[in-house]
């Protein structure tokens, strides 16, 4: 489902179907028990995705510098960088139900990528998104939106 979800959503500018799916992921196949792992844990890599997503980003491709957004699960959660820097990400009536972006905003500015820099995370602030539980089909669906791909090389 995660390829499905990356390759099919977020690069196609359809960034709310991606949200679904990850939350869908997330919400069935992470659970609290001795079997909530899905499939084999492939020494963390399963467990790190979850990580990444429960926080509303995930890095795709290694050494592209971006983590796609995908569909948080906390209201607020607080990175306490290593280079002493905070990186907060804010998802406002965020619930089981409100699993869709609406709006973006990084550092207070409207922000329709449909990934996040590895310098503005780095950098420190804040990304908020305004949650909702009808997909805004609008948010992010504009070519320059979508993160790096390979595939837009070779055109």
């Amino acid at each position: 489902m995660k390829n499905f979800c990356e390759k099919c959503c977020n690069y196609a500018g359809q960034p709310w179907k991606a949200q679904k799916w990850i939350r869908e992921v997330m919400d069935r196949l992470y659970q609290p028990t001795p079997d909530g792992l899905c499939g084999d844990e492939d020494n963390g890599q399963t467990s790190a995705w979850y990580v990444f997503s429960a926080l509303g980003f995930y890095p795709v491709c290694p050494g592209s510098g971006e983590f796609v957004i995908g569909s948080p699960i906390f209201e607020e959660a607080e990175m306490k960088l290593e280079n002493g820097n905070t990186f907060t990400v804010e998802a406002e009536d965020n619930c089981k139900d409100n699993i869709y972006i609406e709006t973006a905003r990084l550092n207070g500015k409207p922000y329709s990528k449909t990934y996040l820099n590895y310098e503005d995370i780095q950098n420190g602030g804040r990304v908020s998104f305004d949650m909702s539980d009808k997909p805004n089909k609008d948010w992010g669906d504009d070519p320059s939106d979508a993160p790096y791909s390979m595939s837009k090389e070779l055109e």
